[in-house]
């Protein structure tokens, strides 16, 4: 492998995460505990679309094999994703909800902040624009975390046991990986220790604010999305996402 292949592998994580995760929050809409937290959450997931949106692009124009981003966003089988683990989950109640935005957000934005001065042009300005969105989720997944966790004898209840719900699928957002490291010797990523470091010192300085105590550090995960592997999860929510476009596909609006 090479770093020209491994770039579009790396596209299509940031991609597919970013709209797994915004998939995730609209189906908040019509449930949320309040009008306005309904508004947040749908608004926040169609900023993470439009983002998938940017890097599905710029992968298929590196696969130049005939797809566009609708294509790889909708006609993909399930082993063909490169997402998360953590974002495919189901959203659980709001404290379920809140926990794994933030620990998405806070990869985020470090992820998006080593991008933004990439060798690449494109993932630069890409990057760039996301980051001013990714900033505000953070900001606002985090007073939840705050809130939730040092907040009433429930929520904090509800956020205990969230926790260990999610910790397990945090240990793909630190763990190195072969192609990131060939990426960012490449000078197209930061270093994937930078990003994990950064993403250790927003956990553990929120926790802190939120009265919570970080579980230790996960073991490996038997699932690796890299490889198409992924949780039981994946498969209905994607059979809901691409019915239409699988059922018509010729169709334009």
């Amino acid at each position: 492998m090479n770093p020209a292949s491994d770039l579009p592998e790396y596209l299509l994580r940031l991609g597919d995460s970013a709209l797994i995760q915004g998939q995730r929050l609209c189906e908040w809409c019509g449930r949320a505990p309040a009008l306005e937290e309904e508004l947040a959450l749908l608004n926040v997931g169609l900023d993470l679309v439009g983002q998938a949106r940017n890097w599905l692009d710029y992968a298929a124009e590196l696969l130049a094999d005939g797809r566009d981003a609708d294509h790889l966003a909708f006609r993909r089988d399930e082993r063909a994703y490169r997402n998360l683990l953590l974002v495919e989950q189901p959203n659980g109640d709001f404290a379920v909800t809140m926990l794994k935005q933030f620990f998405y957000d806070a990869w985020h934005l470090a992820t998006l902040e080593g991008l933004v001065s990439s060798s690449d042009p494109r993932v630069a300005g890409i990057a760039a624009k996301a980051l001013k969105e990714v900033t505000y989720h953070l900001r606002r997944s985090s007073e939840w975390v705050e809130r939730l966790g040092d907040g009433t004898e429930e929520s904090r209840r509800r956020m205990l046991q969230a926790i260990p719900r999610l910790w397990r699928f945090t240990g793909e957002l630190v763990a190195p990986h072969a192609a990131e490291t060939r990426l960012h010797q490449a000078g197209v990523l930061a270093a994937p220790a930078q990003v994990a470091d950064s993403w250790q010192a927003t956990l553990h300085a929120v926790f802190a604010r939120a009265s919570l105590t970080p579980p230790e550090a996960p073991s490996h995960f038997y699932l690796d999305a890299r490889q198409g592997l992924h949780s039981e999860h994946l498969g209905p929510l994607l059979a809901q996402m691409q019915a239409l476009p699988r059922a018509y596909p010729d169709a334009v609006w």
